[in-house]
């Protein structure tokens, strides 16, 4: 039975999450600054807890939490640690409510990392701060239970080969915290399934499945065959992403995700298989719920 996921936000329901940027908390002092980021802290966390309530009462099984759910958390300027902030306590026993909600209605939450996570970068600087992100995402999802913290494979650097070398070295030195729930999805510009599934194997890292960047980068294999080798990457519930084209496949740039899922590409091979697919569509929560009654009136049918 397929878990359907609703990434982030939403596209009608009235719950929204916070942010903020460091140019407009650079004029605040560093008292003002914490008491105002515990502010959206707390507001994020009620904000997460009812958007699993709809999730649970709308029979969507998983949601992805924005990576900026702490805002600003590891920012080189105005960063902070949890405990930094006032009521600090408060705020974590509410991202805890959500994991004891999450495993009471057998929900499942994911991270998906900004694309600035660079573990392959060739810069010292640009990797610590994914690594210091990586595990700020960690402590979170040990709060809310979630089992996925999904990066891309990041630059070619003009050598894919090396940079890969050097991806397998900086997750040896990630904590096991990060490690435990780290995963790879291939992307629609530089590493295809085939790039990833030997990383994935030797080091014991699941592969996100994206059908959509897997068709937009093509590496030879089918989807059916690339489907069976991510399953087998996977020590848990396996996830995939679904998204289909703007503009059709016919468009110069079939990059750009649509509002909606088109059923004809949601892979048929999939329709049996026990697990999430994670529904990237501009239309949000309205994109996941017509997506399952038209799978429900088409695909589930033949």
């Amino acid at each position: 039975m397929i878990r359907f996921g609703l990434c982030c936000i939403f596209r009608k329901e009235p719950i929204k999450f916070r942010r903020t940027t460091a140019k407009y908390l650079q004029r605040f002092s560093r008292n003002q600054q914490l008491k105002y980021l515990a502010e959206i802290c707390r507001h994020n966390a009620h904000a997460l807890q009812k958007a699993l309530r709809y999730c649970r009462d709308h029979g969507i099984k998983d949601f992805r939490i924005n990576s900026q759910i702490l805002p600003l958390k590891t920012h080189p300027h105005i960063g902070y640690s949890i405990e930094d902030l006032p009521f600090h306590d408060q705020i974590i026993q509410i991202f805890k409510d959500c994991g004891r909600f999450c495993r009471k209605h057998d929900l499942r939450t994911t991270f998906h990392p900004d694309q600035f996570i660079l573990l392959s970068s060739l810069r010292s600087e640009v990797v610590q701060r994914s690594i210091d992100d990586l595990i700020y995402q960690a402590e979170v999802a040990r709060w809310v239970n979630a089992d996925v913290i999904n990066i891309h494979g990041g630059g070619g650097y003009g050598d894919k080969s090396t940079s890969l070398r050097r991806l397998r070295k900086r997750i040896e030195q990630l904590p096991q915290a990060v490690r435990s729930r780290l995963t790879f999805e291939n992307d629609d510009r530089v590493y295809t399934p085939k790039d990833l599934l030997p990383v994935c194997r030797d080091m014991g890292i699941p592969l996100v499945y994206d059908v959509h960047h897997h068709r937009c980068l093509p590496d030879g294999s089918s989807v059916e065959a690339t489907t069976e080798l991510a399953l087998g990457t996977w020590n848990r519930e396996p996830l995939f992403h679904l998204s289909s084209p703007k503009n059709g496949w016919e468009s110069g740039n079939p990059r750009h995700h649509h509002d909606y899922i088109n059923t004809d590409d949601f892979p048929v091979c999939w329709k049996n298989l026990d697990i999430t697919v994670e529904v990237e569509a501009k239309a949000k929560e309205l994109a996941v719920l017509k997506l399952k009654q038209d799978l429900i009136n088409r695909v589930y049918k033949t």
